[in-house]
């Protein structure tokens, strides 16, 4: 049967029917995008192996990045295309790949050794349910499709695709990414509420891990957009995705860019929602606990096209709730639960049946949903409902809910001024060079690897001549690259900031020391921060919780702030000043237990916690606080004479 695609939208009266030949695209860059009439071009099935693009670890199953050159595009009405379909029982025999006890164990291992251990705020571990289907698998996929129109609500796209080789149908609630009009936008979805797990929507609506976990996708989306949208991403919500067996929150995201869609694809490889944060890190964490591939699983269906001006369309939703089929009749539906500090295993066992729910009900492996029509309509039509969703955004920061000017938040002490970040590998640092632009600063970021020479172990030497610059980054005897800048701004990153044997902890460690001595002004945000604090001679310990995804009121040197941590690692004093070589550092601490929230010298600071997260209500007043005496504040010989060591 010639390839073909159903693809249903949320609110949409039509089914939109392509049909056309199906090509294998090794990268995103080559899937077909011609130039041509408006209207769809190419329907890409994007499986997760393809973050190999990006660098990033995965197990590779050899699953192909398949494309449906579309040659004919119709639209059926819903109701027309319904009457077409099979309605009949599927067949099936099978179960979960792997056992509730084994993926509740998982999940403990996870929760442990990589959450606690400051690795990241959440990751994503999936399982699958695995089956055998009796009878024809197309005629199965289309029973299936007919039900899920029927008999789900509230999906993003509900599809059929069928390639030749393999068949994709489910009804998946979450966008990754569209652009349309030059606008861009991405959907994080997340918390989850069972309709059968007994509970009331305001309970779930008012849950702080359903909170957390939202929050969490909410920055790590938002790293993504500050990568592909001009002025970064701006917040719009949250609101209730209602499904027939789940409701669940959201956000949405807008901003405007002029990427070719094919790039926008893979700067935004792959949602937090299916993978974690931080990204890079999460992959890892995921390829260690997973230990195979995850097929179409995270992956997305990427429709492209061209507007009526010939402007290039995108609209991709994320492969979740989504059932693959091969022509043997062998059934894989792939569920994950998103793991955060405040997770249960049981909790999380629970949520991937739920998840399967949908799709095992259209499938006939379950029953359907018994959800009774609620009388009074949407769930938002309760005034306690829309006043819980809009309490969520009481406290959080207004830099990205908000429209400004171009200049608005400029300081005359920062502006025009140069700032390179070095990315410990969490692209928090896109969020922070939107929100050192804003402020006036001219920003660059770059990846620590940059910073290493030729030598192995490289010997860190200070500040080279202009000269000796190499892409805009200094190399004193080939060892450290130091980047030439007004301010350098060390980044947050996963990992343990102490660890003898990590390359990166080494570079950076350099880096400051090199900064330190050459007195360089000097900015450290997360894991920068502990590594200056350590260089200061503060000790770092690893927290007894992690401090993931958390927003809290500190002191900060004489002012009360709303800042959000992301961090299992902290320094710890128990005075309020540190005399260094460096000059005399004062330190913004808890006197409870003394735990470091910042410190600041003469030309050099450190953040423990996010300025640019959402969850930092007060980060941008405090950079814009802080940075004009780190950048003015670096002291001469005689100033330092006094502190300096015999």
């Amino acid at each position: 049967m010639q390839p073909f695609a159903y693809l249903h939208r949320d609110g949409a009266d039509h089914i939109d029917v392509l049909t056309g030949d199906v090509v294998t695209a090794a990268t995103l860059a080559d899937i077909p995008l011609p130039p041509g009439r408006p209207g769809p071009a190419t329907l890409a099935l994007v499986p997760y192996r393809q973050i190999s693009e990006r660098g990033f670890a995965c197990v590779d199953d050899g699953a192909p990045l398949q494309c449906l050159r579309v040659a004919e595009h119709r639209r059926v009405p819903v109701a027309d295309l319904i009457a077409e379909l099979p309605d009949q029982p599927v067949a099936a025999t099978g179960g979960f790949d792997i056992a509730d006890d084994e993926y509740g164990r998982i999940v403990a291992d996870v929760l442990r050794d990589e959450i606690g251990a400051g690795e990241g705020a959440n990751f994503v571990i999936h399982r699958v349910f695995t089956a055998t289907l009796d009878g024809d698998p197309l005629t199965a996929a289309r029973a299936a499709f007919r039900r899920l129109l029927t008999a789900e609500q509230g999906a993003y796209w509900t599809f059929l695709v069928h390639t030749g080789d393999r068949i994709l149908v489910g009804a998946t609630p979450e966008r990754h990414v569209s652009v349309a009009d030059g606008l861009t936008m991405m959907n994080p979805i997340s918390g989850t509420h069972r309709h059968d797990e007994g509970r009331e929507l305001l309970d779930f609506l008012t849950d702080p891990k359903e909170i957390d976990e939202l929050y969490m996708v909410l920055d790590e989306e938002l790293k993504m957009m500050a990568a592909v949208a001009e002025h970064g991403g701006q917040v719009v919500g949250p609101y209730l995705k209602e499904m027939a067996h789940l409701t669940h929150t959201e956000y949405l995201l807008a901003g405007r860019g002029h990427l070719d869609v094919r790039e926008v694809l893979r700067a935004t490889m792959f949602a937090p929602t299916v993978t974690g944060s931080p990204l890079e890190n999460a992959c890892r964490v995921i390829a260690r606990h997973e230990r195979r591939g995850r097929g179409y699983y995270a992956g997305v269906l990427a429709l492209l096209g061209h507007d009526e001006q010939g402007r290039q369309t995108l609209d991709a939703p994320i492969l979740i709730r989504t059932a693959e089929i091969r022509p043997d009749g062998t059934l894989r539906i792939p569920v994950g639960a998103t793991l955060v500090r405040h997770s249960t295993p049981a909790g999380e066992v629970a949520e991937t049946h739920a998840k399967a729910a949908g799709i095992m009900a259209a499938l006939g492996l379950r029953p359907a949903a018994a959800r009774p029509p609620r009388a009074t309509g949407p769930a938002t039509d309760d005034p306690r409902v829309r006043a819980a969703l809009a309490a969520r955004n009481d406290r959080l920061a207004r830099f990205w809910l908000d429209q400004r000017r171009p200049g608005e938040l400029a300081v005359d002490a920062l502006t025009g001024r140069h700032a390179v970040i070095v990315d410990g590998e969490d692209t928090f640092t896109a969020m922070l060079a939107h929100q050192l632009r804003a402020l006036g600063l001219v920003v660059t970021v770059v990846p620590w690897q940059d910073l290493r020479g030729d030598a192995a172990t490289p010997a860190v030497t200070g500040r080279a001549a202009p000269q000796d610059r190499a892409g805009g980054l200094d190399r004193p005897d080939g060892s450290i690259a130091v980047p030439d800048a007004d301010l350098v701004v060390v980044g947050p990153g996963p990992g343990d900031p102490g660890s003898a044997t990590d390359p990166k902890m080494a570079a950076l460690r350099a880096l400051v020391d090199a900064l330190l001595a050459a007195r360089r002004p000097v900015l450290g945000v997360c894991l920068g921060h502990q590594i200056l604090a350590t260089t200061l001679g503060l000790a770092v310990h690893r927290r007894d919780e992690p401090y993931q995804g958390v927003a809290r009121d500190v002191p900060l040197f004489g002012v009360t702030r709303r800042v959000g941590f992301y961090a299992s690692f902290t320094a710890a004093a128990t005075a309020d000043t540190l005399d260094t070589r460096y000059g005399r550092v004062e330190l913004a601490r808890d006197h409870a237990d003394g735990t470091v929230h910042a410190v600041r010298g003469p030309g050099f600071a450190g953040l423990q916690f996010h300025p640019e997260s959402v969850l930092s209500a007060d980060g941008v007043a405090v950079l814009a606080d802080l940075l004009p005496a780190v950048l003015d504040g670096v002291p001469t010989r005689a100033d330092l004479d006094p502190v300096l060591p015999a």
